[in-house]
C-alpha cells in the first residue's frame, strides 16, 4: 500500500474542508449531485472520445497500481547480475541455463535466456530495447488517461457553471422579461439570484478539485513509477549485455552503479564494505590485478594437484 498517495489525498481533502469551515461555510453547500454528474460524467465521456475504449476500461486496474507500493531494489538486482557474471565468466554462458528457473525477475530471466542463445550483442541489445520500449508505451497510455482527465475536468466544471447561470437567469426572469412577476421585492429576487449563482459555481469547484487533487497528481505518480521501473530495466539490460560480452564482474558493478542515484547506492556503511567499491579508476585496476593474481594461483594449485 502506497501510504504517500493515501495520505496526500486525505490530507488535501481535509485541508479544503477545514478551509471551508474556517471561512464560515457549510459543507452542505458543496454537495451538489448534479454538479458531480456534469464534471465526472463529462470528463469520462470526453476521455472515451479521445482514447480507445479498452484504455478507459483499464481505469481501475491502473488505479490499483497507483495505490500499490512497489520497491525498486537496485542494489539487490545489481548484486544478482554480478553473481551471474562471475559464474558466466568462469564456466561459460551455458552454465546460467540451470539458474533461469530460480530468477524472479521476468525481464532478467528472459534476457539471460536470449543471451545464452544469441551470439551477436547488437541483436541482443535490439531485442531487449524493444521490450523496454513496449513497456514504456503501455506506461504512457496509463499516464495519458489521467492527464487527459485532469485537463478536461476544469473545462466541464466551467461548462456546468455556464449551464447553471443560464438556468438561473431564465428562472429568475420567469421564462421571459414580459412574464416577470413584479410582486416580488428586489431584495428577494437578489437573494435568489445569489443563491443560484453559488450553486452554479459548485461545478467549477468540483472540476478544479478533481483535476488538481486527483487526476493530475495520479498522472504524475504513474510517471514517477514508470521512470523508476524503466531505470531498473535499463540496469538489467546493460548487465545482460556485459555478461554476454564476458566483461569482468567488478567493471560490471561499477558500470551499473552509475545508474543508481548517489544517495541510494548504499544502504549502510556495511553495504559499502561488502561491495568493496573502488574509489577511482586506479582502484578498479588494482582490484582487477588482484583478481587475476588469484585466478593464476588457483590455476597453479589445480595444475600441481594434477601432477
Amino acid at each position: 500500500m502506497d501510504l504517500g498517495t493515501i495520505i496526500g489525498l486525505l490530507s488535501g481533502t481535509a485541508i479544503i474542508i477545514i478551509g471551508i469551515l474556517l471561512s464560515g461555510g457549510d459543507l452542505f453547500w458543496f454537495t451538489q449531485f448534479n454538479a458531480l454528474i456534469i464534471v465526472l460524467g463529462g470528463t469520462l465521456a470526453a476521455t472515451m472520445v479521445n482514447l480507445p475504449i479498452h484504455a478507459v476500461g483499464n481505469l481501475f486496474a491502473i488505479l490499483k497500481n497507483v495505490f500499490t507500493d512497489e520497491v525498486y531494489d537496485y542494489k539487490t538486482t545489481i548484486d544478482e547480475i554480478v553473481l551471474k557474471a562471475e559464474k558466466a565468466r568462469k564456466n561459460g554462458l551455458l552454465s546460467l541455463e540451470t539458474d533461469l528457473s530460480s530468477i524472479q525477475s521476468v525481464f532478467l530471466r528472459n534476457g539471460l535466456e536470449l543471451a545464452i542463445n544469441e551470439k551477436e550483442s547488437s541483436r541482443l541489445r535490439t531485442f531487449l530495447n524493444l521490450e523496454i520500449d513496449n513497456i514504456a508505451v503501455r506506461h504512457i497510455a496509463g499516464q495519458e488517461l489521467f492527464l487527459y482527465m485532469g485537463s478536461y475536468a476544469p473545462a466541464f466544471g466551467m461548462l456546468g457553471t455556464v449551464l447553471g447561470l443560464i438556468v438561473m437567469m431564465n428562472n429568475f426572469a420567469g421564462g421571459g422579461i414580459n412574464e416577470l412577476n413584479i410582486s416580488y421585492s428586489v431584495a428577494d429576487k437578489f437573494a435568489e439570484l445569489l443563491k443560484g449563482m453559488g450553486t452554479a459555481l459548485i461545478t467549477t469547484f468540483y472540476g478544479v478539485f478533481f483535476a488538481n487533487m486527483v487526476f493530475l497528481p495520479i498522472g504524475g505518480k504513474l510517471k514517477r513509477k514508470s521512470e523508476n521501473e524503466l531505470m531498473l530495466k535499463n540496469i538489467v539490460l546493460e548487465g545482460i549485455i556485459s555478461i554476454h560480452a564476458r566483461e569482468h564482474p567488478i567493471l560490471i558493478r561499477e558500470k551499473l552503479m552509475t545508474f543508481v542515484p548517489r544517495h541510494r547506492r548504499f544502504d549502510s556503511e556495511d553495504s559499502v564494505t561488502e561491495i568493496k567499491k573502488p574509489s577511482s579508476l586506479s582502484g578498479i585496476k588494482d582490484k582487477l590485478d588482484e583478481r587475476k593474481e588469484e585466478e593464476r594461483e588457483e590455476h597453479k594449485e589445480e595444475t600441481d594437484g594434477e601432477d
